[in-house]
């Protein structure tokens, strides 16, 4: 697209233009790699353009999820009911029904999920692990534990076999708890089942739980295993690897997996180098992290923030306030661009000195910044920026700040106005919560 703005059917009416007849099969895998990059407003108008031509492309139940899937990304949560909602029954299977429950789950729109699943039991449609490893996860972010062990019971009960996912969510389930001894007996469990291969991933999740219950030993002996059953061309149990033994305090470990990753690999991409720099700045490693960013400023593919924002980030909290502002102006003669979190930091470095005008200009290019949809200004930065104002007698500045908060609507979070003290009155809020419109981070079992 040489112009994104004119969406993905320009591309696709050019290609029909040019003589090139696509077939479905192509256009599903455009569609495929679309949505592995997360692109999914492009990826939605292919099927828009399908849709139009429906005499040349007939739709299946499986296209019909997808679509589902893409509409609840890129129209909300309501769209994705009104589309479930005109669909013909003859669509209307438990893939269209799990994708739905994706959809509320992903939410957090809890009451929806619990009724949504109840007709897909009644309906027959809840005969197989997806849905219950869907509504695990589910419980897990809400952190009701005591839910999941009943999703697994009602498995047991209806003779529904646990596959992997279910058994790795149990895993974190029983390990979020605290209890080494119940999450071990899961793992035997897993052991008994013929049916399941303990994969790096089963290993990783073990070695997560180790670390959080402070089990260091047996956290390491399980990244052992997760570096034994590696196969293939798979980057991320690298990755995994990698910031586990970060987390464990194990530097020399993480450094060495990263030159064996290195050796396995021609080319590293950006997130292989987040991580590494990542560890190596949490165990405090900063000359080897550096070093590791000057290499990769010679090898990016494109300049990534977020790697830079890293180092800034040490620098600023290790009061090495001149060498954090010169990283940052070092970032923008390479080429890099800012986004929000860089600007952020920046404004702890300058209320660190009480300087508040700067500190405001670099909170007004956070919020003009490209952004993730997840970025909001901390909460703790926030308050502190408030607390500076008030001893600086400045409401003006501070005003400043509420307007921005208030026309990037992140004040209609309750939760999120009340940690930087502020009442609805204060923020005009609504009281929606941000939390039924959060980006999907959750990883939820692949349905399609």
């Amino acid at each position: 697209m040489e112009n994104p703005e004119l969406g993905s059917a320009s591309v696709l009416n050019q290609w029909e233009k040019e003589g090139r007849k696509l077939s479905k099969w192509e256009l599903c895998r455009v569609v495929k790699e679309l949505r592995k990059y997360r692109k999914h407003k492009q990826a939605l108008e292919v099927y828009d353009w399908m849709n139009d031509r429906g005499e040349r492309f007939i739709l299946s139940t499986s296209d019909a999820a997808v679509q589902l899937d893409l509409i609840a990304k890129v129209h909300g949560v309501s769209g994705a009911e009104d589309y479930f909602m005109k669909l013909p029954d003859s669509l209307k299977d438990r893939r269209i029904y799990g994708a739905l429950l994706n959809v509320y789950v992903r939410a957090t729109m809890r009451e929806e999920a619990e009724s949504l699943l109840d007709k897909m039991r009644s309906k027959d449609y809840a005969t197989h692990s997806l849905p219950f490893n869907v509504m695990m996860t589910l419980y897990m972010n809400l952190k009701e534990y005591d839910k999941v062990e009943s999703m697994v019971s009602e498995m047991v009960e209806k003779s529904i076999p646990l596959d992997i996912y279910s058994y790795s969510i149990w895993l974190s389930s029983r390990g979020s708890q605290g209890s080494a001894e119940k999450m071990e007996e899961v793992f035997e469990q897993m052991k008994l089942d013929r049916t399941i291969n303990r994969n790096w991933s089963t290993f990783s999740t073990m070695a997560t739980m180790y670390i959080k219950m402070g089990q260091l030993d047996k956290a390491e002996d399980c990244l052992k295993q997760v570096e034994s059953r590696i196969k293939g061309r798979n980057r991320i149990p690298y990755h995994y690897l990698i910031s586990l033994y970060g987390n464990v305090g194990n530097k020399e470990e993480a450094y060495r997996v990263w030159k064996v990753y290195k050796a396995s690999f021609p080319i590293i991409p950006n997130l292989g180098y987040h991580v590494i720099i990542s560890s190596l700045v949490r165990l405090g490693d900063i000359k080897r992290a550096e070093k590791i960013y000057e290499e990769w400023l010679q090898v990016k593919s494109s300049f990534d923030p977020r790697i830079g924002n890293l180092l800034m980030a040490w620098y600023v909290r290790e009061g090495s306030l001149d060498k954090a502002e010169s990283f940052f102006n070092h970032m923008i003669e390479v080429g890099g661009k800012p986004n929000s979190s860089t600007w952020e930091i920046l404004v702890e470095r300058h209320m660190a000195e009480k300087r508040i005008s700067e500190a405001l200009s670099c909170l007004k290019e956070a919020f003009k910044a490209v952004r993730s949809k997840s970025w909001r200004p901390k909460p703790v930065n926030v308050s502190a920026f408030f607390k500076l104002c008030e001893e600086k007698d400045d409401t003006e500045s501070k005003e400043v700040l509420v307007g921005l908060l208030r026309q990037s609507r992140y004040l209609e979070d309750e939760a999120y106005a009340s940690l930087i003290g502020l009442s609805l009155g204060d923020s005009g809020g609504n009281g929606h919560s941000a939390g039924a419109d959060n980006d999907g981070s959750e990883v939820l079992p692949n349905q399609f």
